[in-house]
């Protein structure tokens, strides 16, 4: 024979929910860690962009590009900051 509880409605409701966070919690701890993110050289950033290696430099030099420092001569650009200049700083061509 098997014991019986009896649970209130609003007791039972706060359990389910518990465990339901709970699971979810689990489930983020073991997702796998979200992938780094590319750093180009400048060469290939200005590539990325269709911008001069000088312009791009200038860019970063003027604040409105990020880098990063890969060595005492040399930047890198992260392809996340990269894919969002554009979009801020883009220009609509202007209809002659």
């Amino acid at each position: 024979m098997q014991p019986a509880f009896i649970v209130p409605a609003a007791e039972w409701e706060s359990l389910t929910a518990r465990l339901a966070r709970l699971e979810a919690a689990e489930l983020a701890r073991q997702a796998p860690p979200p992938p780094l993110d590319e750093v180009l050289s400048t060469k290939d950033a200005a590539i990325h962009l269709g911008l001069s290696v000088d312009a791009l430099l200038r860019a970063r030099r003027a604040g409105r590009l990020q880098g990063v420092r890969l060595n005492e001569k040399d930047w890198g650009f992260r392809r996340s900051v990269l894919d969002k200049y554009p979009r801020r700083y883009y220009r609509a061509a202007q209809a002659a």
